[in-house]
């Protein structure tokens, strides 16, 4: 039995002990002993994971944005929440933000839009006129000092 095939028996039981074996393997340029299916769909998904992570930060601001600026009935009892979640949502943000994520959330502003919209459009039991358009700019989204 192979160690490549040995990896790929510990990624089925202890996906933590086949990433550190892997890395030692790496370290030491084993190449051909890597486990490389399972290292491209880890790869993979850990690419997935952070677009997502960034998408659902930028959804969660512009949805405090919109309730902040259109809600004007739960203002005055939300409204200081409403700003800290957006700072919040806004480090959380910084934190993970490369080049490359910017350039992904830039492609994707339309449709993380629209789910925003649609959410704050059933918390707000279609009541609320909101934009159909976003009304920010992603510069505006990311500026910490930006509440509109």
């Amino acid at each position: 039995m192979t160690v490549t095939t040995n990896l790929q028996q510990l990624y089925q039981t202890d996906d933590y002990l086949w990433l550190l074996e892997t890395i030692e393997l790496l370290k030491q340029n084993r190449l051909n002993e890597v486990d490389l299916d399972n290292l491209i769909e880890e790869l993979e998904d850990l690419g997935s994971e952070k677009k997502n992570a960034v998408e659902s930060f930028l959804e969660q601001i512009i949805r405090h944005l919109l309730l902040l600026h259109y809600w004007t009935e739960e203002y005055e009892r939300n409204g200081h929440h409403w700003q800290a979640e957006i700072v919040n949502f806004r480090n959380q943000l910084k934190r993970r933000l490369t080049g490359n994520l910017l350039n992904h959330l830039t492609k994707e502003m339309l449709e993380i839009y629209a789910d925003a919209l649609e959410y704050v459009k059933v918390k707000t039991k279609f009541q609320v006129d909101f934009p159909e358009k976003c009304p920010y700019t992603l510069e505006q989204l990311l500026n910490k000092d930006y509440l509109g």
